[in-house]
């Protein structure tokens, strides 16, 4: 159960900054659909503009890394992180963009293992090889 109110569509068009990010949501995805999450952050109009503002400038912008692969690796650090809100939220916007089942398997795959390694790294704290060290 969420801790803030989820604000519907009535109540987020009192705020007319916090309107005008839903609005840009469904112009910049292409749809009606405003999730949750933004729902929860219109609650603080000037956090869900900055914050919105910010998954344009990295999500959505052309880059060198293509849709899917930002996609998944969102998944990724939301598994790290424990987020299953984003979880699954990033899963679906990853299907929407291409993954396959055999991606998202593989996706699977590298994060179990690399929890795995990680922990095990982290427990024995196994020093980094100089080759390793970035300048």
């Amino acid at each position: 159960m969420a801790t803030v109110k989820l604000l519907t569509d009535e109540e987020a068009r009192q705020s007319p900054e916090a309107w005008e990010v839903f609005e840009d949501i469904r112009a910049t995805r292409k749809s009606d659909f405003v999730n949750n999450f933004w729902r929860a952050l219109a609650n603080d109009p000037p956090q869900l503009r900055r914050v919105w503002g910010q998954l344009k400038q990295v999500m959505a912008a052309e880059g060198e890394l293509p849709p899917l692969v930002r996609e998944m690796i969102y998944v990724a650090v939301s598994t790290a992180n424990g987020c299953s809100y984003c979880v699954h939220s990033h899963t679906a916007a990853a299907r929407a963009k291409g993954m396959t089942p055999g991606q998202h398997a593989e996706l699977l795959a590298v994060i179990g293992l690399a929890s795995q390694t990680n922990a095990l790294a982290t427990a024995m704290q196994v020093p980094v090889d100089a080759a390793f060290l970035a300048e």
